[in-house]
């Protein structure tokens, strides 16, 4: 979550997708057990979405900062439908990367079943040939370049 107490900056996802990719290079480098590489390295999956959220503090003893909201369950599906070592975020969240400037490609996952949500177009963070536009969640281009 970036500034939730104010308006987003432009860039906003591109900061995402920045923290997303330096996390799965950070696991990459991380062994499961502390001197012993044999064990292998730590595995993660990442996926994020933008969108407005809802924020509270909740509890009586026990007080707890909670997001609430479809952007919130939405995100959360984009990691748990991800893959290990891999940043999959939405077509909203893709849109505004391309907003932001092509520093950082997009490649079409296509579309996969999400829980609660239907299907939805979904796209690989950092990775191949960078998507064209993103028209909607039916309505993709591919290229070699990115025009906006």
């Amino acid at each position: 979550v970036t500034n939730v107490d104010g308006d987003q900056p432009d860039e906003h996802a591109t900061l995402m997708a920045q923290f997303a990719l330096a996390a799965v290079e950070a696991a990459r480098h991380t062994p499961v057990r502390e001197g012993d590489d044999e064990m292998g390295f730590v595995r993660i999956r990442a996926g994020f979405h933008t969108g407005p959220v809802v924020a509270d503090v909740v509890g009586t003893h026990n007080l707890q900062y909670c997001l609430f909201g479809d952007t919130v369950n939405t995100a959360s599906r984009m990691e748990s439908t991800s893959e290990a070592m891999r940043v999959q975020c939405s077509s909203v969240a893709a849109s505004k990367l391309q907003l932001a400037g092509p520093a950082i490609p997009l490649t079409v996952r296509g579309r996969i079943a999400v829980k609660g949500k239907g299907t939805m177009t979904t796209f690989w963070v950092g990775e191949g040939p960078p998507v064209t536009r993103v028209c909607s969640d039916s309505m993709l281009e591919i290229g070699d370049a990115v025009v906006l």
